[in-house]
């Protein structure tokens, strides 16, 4: 049903912006993008499902940017809006085959371990020891320690190199991105995972002291805080918000509004693969609500330590209404501006210009150094409205590499993967699955943003999680 609706709606958006109804064009995608988020939630009961994020991200943004409120924004070719449909349309389909085949398999592991989740509130940890808990605790706050150490070590070894530090520069918009010693960055930004390995290791303890509480005299309810201090875990938890606190410093240091939103949100998202079926409660919505309002000031004191006024800003976005607001103007280009890059590559590549792979093996070429022995392989034009607006969509290399095929079979993949991980999330225990899964369900999420899956930085946090899983793993 929803694939047909969905059809539907696209068909209906792109006859308004031919006529140039562009208000109308946006609003029918951004309908019909909520009205798939509600379906799919409906569906699961799962607020942070990865195909209702994906749609909409998806479908929501390319209503976003159908709206057509700025200067640099021309019509989308037909090719365009075939690109962005078949992307949702293969992404949910593969996504559906995905579930299917392997909830079968998840089927009876569900059954066996439905009892032990219900006693263990939550916790990935149901049916395990409490000294099975504590130990993967006390492993999980090791590789808080071990990442927090790294990631400052290797801020300060940038800082000392580069001679300065991003937040104490004046006038300077593009500190951050010269900021930045190759092959040491991906160890300073590895600080965004430890907000989430703090959820995993506050839900370890949590099963722990279920278990222990009531016979040591703890009866403090579901107050996680009293019970770690009578349980004498007091030390423990204080070494584990520190390294939290300095994984928030770096990026605040960095002036990277990117990096601290990414690791608010995948704390949030961590939070969420945990609670499984169960939606997250009233009191950690609220939570969450706070912490992401709290995420508005840091955002926009980091973009004024990046010099980037009202002034700067409303002249690289050349808004239609100069006077609209900038706390509107700036989310709203930073969406929409993506879709009209990737337009802006349909129209001017030239024919034979695809790089059939190139682009999105990126990640391969850095980390081999490769780039740098034969720049051949990198050094392509970026097809974008304006210089100073880079960002791009999830599916710019796809069909940079191959056209509308390589747009169809990078959807099919990453719906299918996402359909393993969905099935695998209420069976799963180890801490580092529910990481990675967390990672997946952030870029579906902004798969208007960028091409994660074409990042260094993307699989360098896939292998610093694995790495962790292997640790939590071992005897």
């Amino acid at each position: 049903m929803e694939y047909v609706i969905a059809a539907a709606a696209f068909s209906a958006a792109f006859a308004a912006a031919r006529i140039h109804l562009y208000i109308l064009s946006g609003a029918v995608l951004i309908a019909v993008a909520a009205w798939l988020y509600y379906v799919y939630y409906k569906r699961s009961g799962v607020l942070f499902h990865p195909a209702a994020l994906f749609s909409l991200a998806w479908v929501g943004g390319a209503g976003v940017s159908a709206l057509k409120l700025s200067r640099l924004q021309a019509d989308w070719v037909p090719v365009t809006w075939l690109c962005i449909f078949l992307a949702w349309l293969f992404f949910a389909a593969a996504f559906q085959f995905g579930t299917g085949l392997f909830g079968k398999q998840e089927k009876t592991r569900e059954k066996a371990q439905e009892k032990a989740q219900e006693t263990a509130d939550e916790t990935f940890a149901s049916g395990e020891s409490s000294a099975d808990c504590c130990r993967r605790a006390g492993r999980l706050l090791t590789c808080m320690i071990a990442v927090t150490a790294v990631s400052a070590a290797a801020f300060l070894l940038e800082a000392f190199l580069l001679g300065y530090i991003p937040l104490f520069t004046k006038d300077t918009p593009h500190a951050y991105s010269y900021f930045h010693i190759s092959g040491v960055h991906y160890f300073t930004v590895s600080c965004v995972l430890v907000p989430s390995l703090l959820v995993l290791y506050a839900d370890s303890l949590k099963a722990h002291c279920d278990i222990l509480g009531d016979a040591h005299g703890c009866l403090y309810g579901k107050w996680l805080f009293p019970r770690l201090i009578c349980l004498g875990h007091g030390r423990e938890l204080f070494l584990a918000l520190l390294c939290t606190f300095l994984s928030f410093c770096i990026p605040l240091l960095c002036v990277s509004r990117f990096q601290l939103i990414f690791s608010v949100l995948l704390a949030v998202f961590t939070k969420g693969a945990l609670s499984g079926k169960t939606a997250l409660n009233r009191r950690q919505l609220i939570s969450a609500g706070l912490l992401l309002l709290c995420l508005i000031p840091l955002y926009v004191g980091l973009s004024i330590a990046r010099a980037h006024d009202v002034s700067y800003l409303n002249g690289i976005f050349e808004m239609k209404n100069p006077d609209m607001p900038i706390f509107f103007t700036q989310p709203y280009m930073y969406i929409a501006n993506n879709y009209d890059n990737l337009n802006c590559l349909i129209r001017a590549l030239p024919e034979g210009g695809h790089t059939f792979g190139l682009r999105m093996l990126f990640p391969l070429w850095a980390f081999t150094g490769l780039k740098f022995l034969v720049p051949s392989l990198v050094n392509f034009p970026l097809y974008v409205t304006k210089e100073e607006l880079t960002t791009v969509t999830l599916f710019y290399d796809a069909y940079y590499d191959f056209g509308l095929i390589g747009v169809i079979l990078f959807a099919m993949l990453l719906g299918g993967v996402s359909g393993l991980f969905f099935s695998r999330a209420k069976s799963a225990r180890g801490p580092a699955f529910y990481l990675i899964y967390a990672q997946l369900c952030f870029y579906l999420l902004f798969s208007f943003f960028t091409t994660w899956f074409s990042n260094p930085a993307t699989w360098f946090y896939f292998g610093v999680s694995m790495l962790i899983g292997l640790f939590l793993w071992r005897r």
